[in-house]
């Protein structure tokens, strides 16, 4: 049931479909499937394996929007995908909060306070990994991220 302002009679016509019905859906798919696999550029191998065809900047923005609207039946790449993008995001928040500069993760020890908290945030506001963290601040291995953060909270990482 399409709206009545939604006309295809003119699509179907250029690829030679006589008829909007059923049977013309699904000769239209045929042919559409058909021109798709004899495709050998390339150009659509993005959309195969990805969620989004676009630049960057068009990409950043489509998961500014999916943030928090994602649930059980969305593809779990895209949900993925936007949970990482936030957890950039507070990581990214974090650090200018605190005036640390690129490359500080790596100058600061392991189980240094902030970054514990940081942990704790990424692991309550997003879906991301213990191991993802972990990586991305620069904590060592999965599980000493996981004994850090289970210790007792000091009273200078509760900010």
């Amino acid at each position: 049931k399409r709206p009545a302002w939604l006309r295809v009679d003119r699509l179907l016509g250029e690829m030679g479909i006589r008829q909007d019905s059923t049977a013309g859906s699904r000769q239209f798919e045929l042919k559409m499937e058909q021109r798709r696999s004899a495709e050998t550029s390339g150009q659509w191998k993005g959309l195969e394996r990805g969620w989004c065809l676009g630049d960057e900047t068009f990409r950043q923005e489509l998961l500014a929007q999916a943030e928090g609207k994602t649930g059980p039946n969305h593809y779990a790449g895209r949900r993925q995908e936007s949970s990482e993008a936030k957890a950039r995001r507070i990581v990214a928040e974090e650090l200018r909060r605190m005036g640390w500069r690129p490359g500080e993760m790596e100058k600061r020890l392991k189980a240094d306070p902030d970054k514990v908290r940081i942990a704790r945030r990424l692991r309550g506001e997003t879906t991301m990994t213990l191991k993802w963290i972990a990586e991305r601040l620069r904590m060592g291995s999965w599980t000493y991220l996981s004994n850090n953060l289970a210790k007792p909270r000091s009273r200078k990482s509760s900010r």
